[in-house]
């Protein structure tokens, strides 16, 4: 079976696209006015959250930032035979590194510059391709859990869940801590890795990359709940879709009606390089909705004639925008205060490490 990892031409030169590499002071007036009708469908993807620290797939050129990229798919992680379960210590390995820091990751600026115009109802509608749960935490505060459901859809899944193949789901914190009373060695690791400060270079869907460790010794716990049932089960899965899986059709149909009630679309951070974020943005031109796209670097948008493209810096002018938008809101309401007040902004540094052999030797000598 052969599946491909989504990706963009590296060079996209075509006249399809209106792309505006504009001021960041015209780029704010442009998405004010944009924004200012109100019932606007939002698409979000990796870009948005650069600033939490947390790294993109892709920069500037479309390309992937680590070109040696080998994310593991959906046919690998659910193999039944000896191989798959090899590929699911793999899985788990990276991902009990590389969860403490989406786990910990903070809304920036942008995250909080959009949740208050989910508050004033300008954005009733959020689609996210990311699995941070960034968005939720910006306004967990002011609305239920119901509420959050109805008005953010997780278009590729969340971290911060885990299944079992007979069905039992567990949060993710909680699986961390099995996987941790599974493996004390790995629980010695990460934990001089939070006390030293420092952090893997980490994808945006949690996976580590890691160079010439061995996966042999991890291990994988079983599931307690098929334990009671008298079955044995170490198949686990996050609530993420993976590189070849398809999307649930709930999800899949939620998705185009949130781009069908729509008036508008306005895109942020994302190539759309997977098919399932970018036909949204053909529907909508399909229906003849306006769409904005903000991102810096090519999309697979930028052949689509319709699509208003601002090169410009997210974080450089979200949050004035939205203050631009709301007008005298933006000051006396105090929701809005506070949260155009509020957020990080720490992208991650270009020297992430890469765990190797030598900086696993602990675990070896243990």
């Amino acid at each position: 079976m052969r599946v491909s990892v989504p990706t963009i031409p590296y060079t996209i030169t075509t006249p399809g696209a209106t792309k505006r590499t504009i001021s960041p002071s015209a780029a704010v007036d442009r998405i004010a006015d944009f924004l200012a009708p109100g019932n606007v469908t939002l698409l979000t993807g990796a870009g948005v959250s650069v600033a939490s620290g947390i790294r993109a797939y892709r920069g500037k050129d479309g390309r992937y930032m680590n070109p040696n990229y080998q994310p593991i798919f959906y046919h690998e992680l659910t193999d039944e035979s000896a191989k798959g379960f090899a590929f699911r210590k793999r899985y788990w390995l990276r991902s009990y590194l590389g969860y403490p820091p989406v786990r910990d990751a903070l809304p920036n600026t942008s995250h909080y510059a959009l949740a208050a115009l989910q508050f004033t109802s300008h954005i009733p509608h959020l689609i996210t391709q990311n699995v941070d749960g960034l968005h939720h935490k910006t306004i967990t505060h002011l609305w239920e859990p119901h509420r959050i459901q109805e008005h953010i859809l997780e278009l590729h899944g969340t971290l911060h869940r885990v299944h079992c193949k007979r069905g039992h789901v567990v949060r993710r914190d909680v699986f961390q801590d099995w996987l941790s009373t599974s493996n004390p060695q790995w629980k010695v690791f990460v934990d001089n890795l939070e006390k030293t400060g420092q952090k893997p270079r980490t994808n945006p869907d949690g996976d580590v990359e890691l160079e010439g460790v061995s996966y042999a010794d991890f291990v994988v716990p079983e599931c307690p709940e098929c334990m009671l049932e008298g079955e044995r089960n170490s198949f686990h899965k996050p609530e993420v879709i993976f590189f070849g899986e398809s999307i649930p059709a709930r999800i899949k149909d939620r998705s185009f009606y949130d781009i069908e009630r729509s008036d508008r679309v306005f895109v942020v951070g994302t190539t759309l390089a997977t098919y399932s974020a970018f036909r949204l943005v053909k529907r909508a031109l399909e229906l003849r909705k306006p769409v904005l796209l903000l991102n810096v670097g090519p999309t697979r948008a930028d052949e689509l004639p319709g699509v208003e493209k601002l090169e410009v810096s997210i974080s450089l002018v979200l949050r004035d925008a939205v203050r631009a938008l709301l007008g005298s809101r933006a000051s006396q309401n105090s929701t809005i205060v506070h949260l155009l007040q509020s957020g990080i902004h720490q992208p991650p540094p270009e020297d992430h490490r890469v765990i190797s052999n030598e900086t696993s030797t602990c675990i070896k000598e243990k």
